[in-house]
């Protein structure tokens, strides 16, 4: 008789995933993308290994001013939901950042980081975005001295979906610094009420959300884009 693993296939593994040098972003013009990462920016979709089809992809690219993320999302359908007390609830997508991807700790130190972007309705064909840094339950120690206001942010509906940029210089990201440490932590969540969430590893069945010993490494590499 054959047996069935009691864990996912996604949880047999442990990403690391290339994040390539991208100079010259942000733009600096005030209209317009923030960036275009090109398509070897492109993060797998880990939920192909459970046989799900993704409807959402993420490219990650860096520079010495920062992180940029630029996640899409295909086939919206209904009304965008959201709540910025509730990001899991809501359309948008979770990040966790760890500046020094200590992978053998289980609770948060004061280098990680969980950023939610919730996607905010403001018209018939326009979205806003909603950045806030959230704590992370059960960390030992929170960031200090970050400025999560600097987080540069743009988002827009497209024919099926939506496009969200996001921008993270080092003030934004306790411990963020290339020349010292080039492998970070890193585990994302693209939500969406009406078909669930797309995690990058581990769903909500284990604690990838408060312990970063379950979250990928992204590892900033110099090659160009």
């Amino acid at each position: 008789m054959a047996s069935s693993s009691l864990l996912p296939p996604v949880f047999w593994f442990r990403f690391t995933f290339a994040c390539p040098r991208v100079d010259g972003i942000p733009r600096k013009s005030k209209t317009g993308p923030l960036f275009e990462l090109p398509e070897s920016c492109r993060l797998p979709e880990t939920v192909r290994l459970e046989g799900r089809e993704p409807w959402a992809e993420i490219r990650a690219g860096w520079n010495p001013g920062g992180l940029a993320f630029q996640v899409t999302c295909r086939g919206k359908t209904g009304a965008f939901v959201h709540d910025e007390d509730l990001p899991e609830a809501s359309d948008g997508v979770q990040l966790w950042i760890d500046t020094r991807d200590t992978r053998d700790i289980h609770r948060a130190s004061r280098y990680c980081h969980r950023y939610s972007a919730v996607l905010v309705p403001t018209g018939r064909s326009f979205l806003a975005v909603k950045l806030r840094q959230k704590k992370l339950h059960r960390a030992v120690a929170d960031p200090v001295g970050i400025k999560p206001d600097k987080v540069q942010t743009r988002v827009e509906r497209t024919r099926d979906g939506w496009r969200l940029e996001l921008f993270f210089p080092p003030e934004t990201l306790s411990g963020f610094d290339p020349e010292v440490n080039r492998r970070l932590g890193f585990y994302a969540v693209v939500t969406d009420p009406a078909r669930g969430d797309q995690p990058l590893g581990p769903g909500r069945d284990f604690p990838a959300v408060e312990d970063p010993s379950l979250w990928n490494t992204l590892e900033l590499v110099d090659r160009p884009a």
